[in-house]
């Protein structure tokens, strides 16, 4: 942990995170780069609860906030995972809901026009990977996604 990652506040803030699987098995991964830490992240798409809303509900609507993909693609059914992430200077300690979304094409088109102000400085694009990069968050996604798909 960095000195900007150990002196960080904390947040415990509920999120909902969607693994999207394009018909060849890729994953789709939104692309970030935190100027706090000066790193580069890639994620599912995902992001924080709003108020009185479910997970599976916060899921279908980051999907499309974040992608431009319907929301309706994403299944009842998450794998719960323990994350412990610093993002702009607060560190995350929780448990995140992940779901699973298929999609029947190759690399469905993505259009992240939603993002919040502070997510469009941080935006660096999409991947639909065939390979997990170096780097992804959470460490443990291609154990998520086995847990994901073997339901």
């Amino acid at each position: 942990m960095s000195a900007t990652e150990s002196t960080a506040t904390s947040s415990d803030r509920p999120a909902a995170r969607v693994v999207c699987l394009d018909r060849d098995g890729r994953v789709l991964l939104m692309h970030w780069y935190d100027p706090i830490a000066g790193r580069d992240v890639w994620e599912p798409p995902g992001g924080g609860l709003d108020p009185g809303e479910t997970p599976l509900e916060a899921a279908r609507r980051e999907l499309t906030e974040e992608t431009g993909l319907p929301g309706a693609a994403v299944l009842d059914g998450f794998v719960a995972v323990e994350r412990d992430f610093c993002w702009y200077g607060v560190r995350y300690l929780k448990t995140e809901p992940f779901y699973l979304a298929r999609f029947d094409e190759a690399r469905p088109d993505v259009d992240p026009g939603e993002l919040t102000d502070e997510e469009r400085a941080s935006f660096r694009g999409y991947e639909w990977a065939e390979e997990l990069p170096e780097g992804v968050q959470p460490p443990e996604l291609a154990k998520v996604i086995e847990q994901l798909t073997s339901r």
